[in-house]
């Protein structure tokens, strides 16, 4: 789950009028894009197949052992990051894991974690039914979509440039709840143990699967990880994605990423928070789009095939 906590309408410099982002032929880099946005829709109905993956289920362990088998065939090393919480709810302590994949990460001169939560809400709390609040979310968006894209995505980074390591984290208890105190547990735990070398900076996927995706710049972003922030929208211009990722603010988000910021480690929260289906049982694969999942892919394959490798240069 995200929180929005206002709107903010008003565009951060201007608007794009570059055209169709569909329009790739513009793309400066001249890299092959091997991103394939079936092999991700195919992720995000699996992960919607096992059902709810509200931890402490078996759907959850089913969910866990999935997305680990996938990275450990495609990254060079794999591990489970086991935390635990004392849950509200039922005054039970409840297990719960972040998995993480590691590609070139020793040896490199940059390093970037790329993070996704996947974990599902138990509670639909934007149900207007009270009975159907109490129901857990299948999460096709809130959940499965930023795992779909990484988990694609992994398979066609093993030959970034040398300089650069990539870190592919999945957190866990990021949606628990009821309220924010219970929130966000993973990208918590994972900022707290943090390991040396740890991220020079992240990037964050949340909700990135809905139809007719508009991906806006988030303030907190922007104001702790400004640098960052503009420089990949910057790309998303470049690459013909200026569409579905406009240089304009869109709503202020709680989200994973500020747990990184506050470390230390400037994170970018890539997220559409106008998505009606949220928090509510409709958060289905009928109101995503595999064509969504392929432009984010897209965006995080260009920009990290780029040979020209971003790092922070100065405190942002």
């Amino acid at each position: 789950m995200v929180l929005q906590l206002f709107a903010l309408a008003s565009l951060l410099f201007h608007p794009e009028t570059d055209g169709p982002d569909s329009n790739l032929r513009q793309d400066p880099f001249k890299i092959e894009k091997n991103f394939d946005q079936k092999l991700a829709w195919n992720w995000l109905t699996k992960q919607c197949d096992l059902g709810y993956r509200v931890p402490g289920t078996d759907a959850h362990l089913k969910c866990r052992d999935l997305i680990l088998e996938e990275t450990k065939k495609n990254c060079d090393s794999a591990e489970l990051q086991p935390f635990g919480w004392l849950w509200s709810k039922t005054n039970k302590r409840v297990s719960m894991w972040n998995i993480l994949g590691y590609q070139n990460w020793e040896n490199a001169k940059t390093r970037v974690v790329l993070l996704a939560h996947w974990d599902t809400r138990p509670s639909a709390d934007e149900e207007l039914k009270p009975a159907d609040r109490k129901k857990p979310i299948l999460g096709a968006n809130d959940g499965a979509s930023g795992v779909a894209v990484l988990l694609e995505l992994m398979r066609h980074t093993k030959s970034v440039p040398k300089e650069l390591g990539i870190c592919y984290l999945f957190v866990d208890g990021e949606d628990l709840g009821p309220g924010l105190e219970e929130m966000f547990l993973g990208a918590v735990h994972y900022s707290k143990h943090l390991k040396s070398p740890k991220p020079d900076y992240g990037i964050l996927l949340d909700m990135v699967g809905k139809k007719d995706l508009v991906v806006p710049v988030e303030p907190n972003s922007l104001e702790l990880a400004r640098g960052l922030t503009l420089a990949l929208f910057r790309h998303a211009k470049e690459v013909g994605l200026a569409k579905t990722f406009p240089m304009e603010q869109g709503p202020t988000i709680l989200d994973d990423h500020l747990s990184l910021n506050d470390v230390g480690i400037p994170t970018v929260d890539l997220i559409d928070f106008d998505y009606p289906q949220w928090h509510t049982l409709k958060d289905t694969p009928e109101y995503c789009s595999a064509d969504s999942l392929g432009k984010v892919g897209t965006l995080l394959e260009t920009w990290l095939m780029k040979s020209t490798v971003w790092k922070p240069t100065a405190k942002l």
